[in-house]
């Protein structure tokens, strides 16, 4: 269902934000991609109070659309309301970061709105001028500690050093 934006309320109980930096991608995502929204349309309650979609109507706003879609919670209880808030916005799945290595542009999935690791290697070689390069035909070993707040991106960052090493420095290898 099509409405007019302005008829849809914001949920001012939804525990979820975004920052500035997110949400000017999401914005550059609506407006390079607005048929998206079909497929991912607003959920409301029967009084068009958000359920679903509270940054994507933000971002609607900004963008200046004027009719967005919606798909509307009937005969939903609070409970439910409350539980699809929060059900909605979980991530259960993880991504298959050899796939999109080896299937997208990462410029692109950053542009999407994917958080990538994606420096510019080209100037390691000059962070510190003094320190000998080490033999890469010996056996050198680097430990990698991961603060427990970055536990659950154990994978992204395994990748982005597997990319690091093989884009810049043959014979490195992660076992």
């Amino acid at each position: 269902m099509i409405v007019d934006i302005n008829t849809i309320k914001y949920n001012t109980d939804n525990p979820r934000i975004i920052k500035d930096f997110k949400f000017q991608k999401l914005v550059k995502s609506i407006k390079e991609f607005p048929e998206m929204l079909e497929k991912r349309p607003i959920i409301v309650d029967e009084d068009m109070i958000v359920l679903g979609g509270n940054m994507r109507l933000k971002a609607c706003h900004e963008v200046g659309l004027n009719k967005v879609h919606i798909d509307i919670a009937k005969n939903w209880t609070k409970e439910q309301k409350k539980e699809f808030i929060i059900k909605d916005n979980v991530g259960f799945g993880e991504w298959d970061w050899d796939i999109l290595a080896n299937s997208f542009d990462t410029t692109e999935l950053t542009d999407w709105g994917l958080d990538t690791i994606n420096h510019d290697w080209g100037d390691l070689d000059y962070i510190d001028e003094d320190v000998n390069k080490p033999d890469l035909n010996s056996h050198n070993t680097i430990v990698v500690t991961i603060p427990d707040e970055l536990i659950d991106e154990r994978d992204k960052i395994e990748y982005e050093i597997k990319t690091l090493l093989s884009d810049n420095f043959s014979g490195c290898e992660i076992k």
